[in-house]
């Protein structure tokens, strides 16, 4: 495929090339800015010649994937970190409050125990989830808390999780959660719009709420447990970024079937595919289900085979996680003591 912009809009940004495979301690310079997706024109031809997925090719890839890769020691600990500074800390819960919501974002400015901080020997060190995950009502809370931080907040936006309300509606709630200060905004697709092909209307729905985003970041939630097929999964994927997406990410966290492997690796070839053909970098962000320091692991391998070392940036990964931040706090802990703590003896989540 061409590495070149086909029919991308107007006055886009200068394109960034992707850089050379790096080994994965590798720092990435912090003035590596990373042209944002302007999108482009609506192309079926390119979406049929991206739809055919074969699952068990994906399940076996997925399957090496896990087994050929054992990270242990100091670098398993050096991945974890990685892990938490690529975190969406999420509280999306039927009884979230301010106080809550204040509570993960105190959890945020200082993810680790001090303890666990002096002996890692990273007290010098700025190691954060990339951003605070809530609800509309609690941005301007979550704003104020992270205040002076460098810790984005995210809002779920557009009728979240079902994405079934009238589009007036669901873009009035973006614009409002832009105005409290989200820099950050995950947006539901309704999924009837999947099942039946209605790859135009889906494109352009898509294509409001980037308008209505401004300059904050549109993460687009698939709900790929809803979508039945990897073969969906994929268009949609592709879908999506054609219409300007930041992100595409997994789930909701609220389907029967959240973020797994084998869809997850569906999604990031078509980020490469889209990568192949615009030359713009697509953010992944898995979510729903992640909750082991082991899971972790198992994406970050994933995102560095398929991907390469620069998706391995808060800039392009992310994990939208509610609990999985204890857990990397006890592996921490463990590799430090060889004792795993109670979930307990560690602050809010």
């Amino acid at each position: 495929m061409s590495s070149t912009i086909r029919e991308a809009g107007a006055g886009a940004s200068k394109v960034m090339p992707l850089p050379a495979r790096a080994a994965a301690n590798t720092p990435v310079p912090l003035e590596h800015g990373i042209a944002r997706n302007p999108g482009m024109k609506l192309d079926l031809g390119f979406l049929e010649s991206v739809r055919s997925v074969n699952r068990s090719a994906l399940e076996r890839r997925v399957a090496t994937l896990t087994k050929r890769r054992s990270i242990k020691a100091d670098n398993q600990a050096a991945w974890l970190l990685r892990a938490i500074a690529c975190m969406d800390l999420t509280t999306l819960n039927s009884n979230d409050t301010d106080e809550r919501v204040r509570r993960l974002c105190a959890k945020a400015i200082n993810p680790l125990r001090k303890d666990i901080v002096d002996g890692l020997g990273i007290a010098g060190e700025t190691i954060r989830p990339a951003a605070v995950c809530v609800y509309h009502p609690f941005v301007a809370t979550a704003v104020e808390a992270l205040r002076g931080t460098s810790v984005h907040v995210a809002a779920v936006s557009t009728a979240f999780p079902h994405g079934l309300a009238p589009l007036s509606t669901r873009l009035q709630e973006i614009e409002a959660s832009v105005r409290d200060g989200a820099d950050e905004i995950d947006v539901v697709i309704p999924r009837g719009l999947v099942y039946g092909a209605k790859w135009r209307e889906l494109f352009n729905e898509i294509v409001a709420m980037r308008a209505a985003c401004g300059e904050a970041h549109l993460k687009v939630i698939l709900g790929t447990g809803d979508l039945s097929t990897l073969r969906n999964v994929m268009l949609a994927s592709m879908v999506a970024m054609m219409a300007g997406a930041d992100f595409i990410k997994t789930s909701t966290g609220k389907e029967s079937v959240n973020a797994t492997l084998p869809v997850g690796l569906a999604m990031v070839r078509a980020i490469r595919s889209y990568f192949e053909e615009t030359g713009y970098l697509i953010g992944f962000k898995p979510a729903g289900g992640i909750s082991t320091a082991k899971a972790s692991l198992d994406w970050l391998v994933l995102i560095k085979e398929e991907l390469g070392r620069p998706w391995l940036e808060p800039e392009l990964f992310r994990f939208g996680a509610s609990s999985l931040l204890t857990d990397i706090e006890r592996q921490l802990e463990h590799h430090l003591t060889g004792h795993y703590s109670a979930n307990h003896r560690h602050a809010m989540a």
